[in-house]
């Protein structure tokens, strides 16, 4: 993977865990020479993240819809900063920088951006690895209601099977750099992915 796209709060929340593992990431990505695409800004979890990957020599890209450059506060140090005109502009230029898809803790948004690509990789539309950092079991009850959905015959175990799970940085970057994707839906047609 050259470049991976993390989604991530813009808030800090109260655990400090979330914010250490966020930098760990950020400086990892750094020394592995994986570029950091992420939402922007120089606050919240995305911001220690961001700032700890520049601080360690990496480079990061942020992409933000111009609306939310003040609300969220755009990081000025960048490497590069894109500005769009939409969240679905935003989203879109995400998913085109990466080669990957992480989430650490975050809100709304963070789901919604992380239930697309998972979606899009769903229906055969890429194949790209996709991850989930557990800091502190954060995301356990979303992987049960996940897990409740394979039961009740909403969700098939191969597509949940396609979100690498993992509470250490390392580890997850192991399992996303070693995923293999499962085949391209046969509906599918040939060139559309």
């Amino acid at each position: 993977m050259e470049r991976v796209v993390v989604f991530c709060g813009s808030s800090e929340g109260k655990d400090a865990e979330i914010i250490k593992d966020a930098s760990k990431l950020g400086s990892t990505l750094a020394q592995q020479k994986v570029i950091l695409v992420y939402g922007g800004a120089s606050v919240g979890v995305m911001g220690h993240m961001a700032q700890a990957c520049l601080n360690a020599g990496g480079s990061v890209i942020g992409v933000i819809p111009d609306f939310l450059m003040l609300r969220e506060i755009y990081h000025k140090g960048l490497t590069e900063l894109i500005i769009t005109k939409t969240m679905h502009e935003r989203k879109l230029k995400m998913y085109e920088l990466s080669d990957g898809v992480i989430m650490l803790p975050g809100g709304y948004g963070t789901l919604e951006e992380f239930f697309e690509m998972i979606t899009w990789a769903q229906l055969g539309l890429h194949q790209k690895p996709i991850g989930i950092l557990n800091t502190n079991g954060f995301y356990d009850e979303l992987l049960m209601m996940l897990r409740k959905m394979i039961a009740q015959e909403f969700l098939k175990r191969e597509n949940y099977n396609m979100i690498q799970v993992a509470s250490d940085k390392d580890i997850l970057l192991e399992k996303m750099r070693n995923y293999k994707p499962i085949a391209v839906p046969k509906w599918l047609k040939k060139g559309q992915v």
